[in-house]
C-alpha cells in the first residue's frame, strides 16, 4: 500500500472528524454526568460511529441510493437534526428537560445522536471514506482505509477519556460559557451542511 495514500487518509479523516474539536463538544453534552456514564457513552459514540463509517466505506453511496437518498439530501437532514441539537445547547432545553423527569432518567444519552451522527459520522466523514475506498478499489484497500480509521476513532474515544480534567478546569460557570459557544457554532455547522446539500442540488451558490 502507498504510504502517500496511508497520510492522506489519516489526514483527510482526522481534519474531517476533529477528535480535537468533538472534544469540548463531549464535555458540553456529558455535562454532570459521573467518569463511569461518560466512559459508557464514549465507547458507545465511537463504536456506532465506527460501523457506520464502515457500512459507507464498505458500499459507498449505494446505501443511501437503494432507500432513494442522496448525498446533499444526507447534508440537508443532518444539518437539520444539528440544529435542533444547537438550540437545545443555546437555550439550555436539555436541562429544562431533566427538571420534569426523575434521577434515573436525569441525563438523556447523547452517544448515538448527536455524538455518533452526525458528529463523528457526518456526511463529510461519510463522503470522505467513499472517495478515499474509491482511490484503492477492492477489499485491501478498504481494510487500510478502516484500520486509519480506528486509529482516528481511537484517539476521539481518549480524547473523550479526558473530559472530566476539562470539566474540573473549566468549573460550572465555564462549562455553561463554552456550552453557549459550542452552540452557536454547531448551529453555524448545521447551516453550513444544509447549504452544502442546496448547493448539491443547485439551490445556493
Amino acid at each position: 500500500m502507498d504510504s502517500a495514500f496511508l497520510i492522506t487518509t489519516f489526514v483527510t479523516l482526522l481534519v474531517i472528524i476533529d477528535p480535537f474539536g468533538l472534544t469540548p463538544m463531549f464535555v458540553a453534552l456529558t455535562q454532570g454526568m459521573s467518569p463511569a456514564q461518560r466512559r459508557a457513552i464514549a465507547l458507545r459514540a465511537c463504536l456506532t460511529g465506527t460501523g457506520v463509517l464502515m457500512v459507507f466505506a464498505a458500499f459507498g453511496e449505494s446505501v443511501l441510493g437503494f432507500v432513494g437518498i442522496s448525498m446533499h439530501a444526507f447534508r440537508i437532514a443532518g444539518g437539520i437534526l444539528l440544529f435542533l441539537t444547537a438550540l437545545d445547547m443555546l437555550f439550555e432545553r436539555r436541562s429544562k428537560r431533566r427538571a420534569h423527569r426523575n434521577e434515573e432518567e436525569e441525563h438523556p444519552d447523547p452517544s448515538v445522536f448527536p455524538l455518533a451522527i452526525p458528529l463523528i459520522a457526518g456526511p463529510g466523514a461519510i463522503a470522505s471514506v467513499i472517495l478515499l475506498t474509491g482511490q484503492q478499489p477492492g477489499w485491501a484497500g478498504w481494510a487500510w482505509v478502516v484500520a486509519v480509521l480506528m486509529a482516528v476513532i481511537l484517539l476521539v474515544f481518549l480524547m473523550f477519556l479526558t473530559a472530566s480534567l476539562f470539566e474540573r478546569a473549566l468549573g460550572k460557570t465555564g462549562i455553561n460559557v463554552i456550552t453557549r459557544l459550542l452552540g452557536m457554532l454547531l448551529a453555524a455547522l448545521a447551516v453550513q451542511f444544509v447549504l452544502d446539500g442546496l448547493r448539491g442540488f443547485g439551490l445556493a451558490g
